[in-house]
């Protein structure tokens, strides 16, 4: 049974850090892509980072750059979102995200966790 389930979460003032776990468990999580989504009340989903499968390469959204580091480790099957220098527009729900696609079969593996709130308030 595929399961990615986030943990991290809370309450934290304009400027502090948090740092956001999704376990991965049901699949071959070195072969998988992983990302962090979020949204925020009456918003998308909006892509924040992405780590691949194998090379470890990572990307981010423009608009926390320099913020925030995704990383993981494939021993333990977890994925990380270290959040720094938080701002109130980082406000809202974290989603972990696995991903596959296998070109021989035209397939995609496509894995949600159930989420993980965020609030940036003083």
């Amino acid at each position: 049974q595929v399961q990615l389930v986030e943990s991290g979460g809370g309450l934290v003032q304009p400027g502090g850090s948090l740092r956001l776990s999704c376990a991965a468990s049901g699949f071959t999580f070195s072969n998988y892509a992983m990302y962090w989504y979020r949204q925020a009340p009456g918003k998308g989903r909006e892509l924040v980072a992405s780590i691949t499968g194998p090379g470890g390469g990572t990307n981010y959204a423009d608009s926390v750059k320099g913020r925030f580091t995704i990383s993981k480790d494939n021993a333990k099957k977890m994925v990380y979102l270290q959040m720094n220098s938080l701002k109130p527009e980082d406000t809202a729900v974290y989603y972990c995200n696995a991903r596959l696609r296998v070109a021989v079969t035209a397939t995609l593996y496509n894995y949600w966790g159930q989420g993980t709130q965020v609030t940036v308030s003083s």
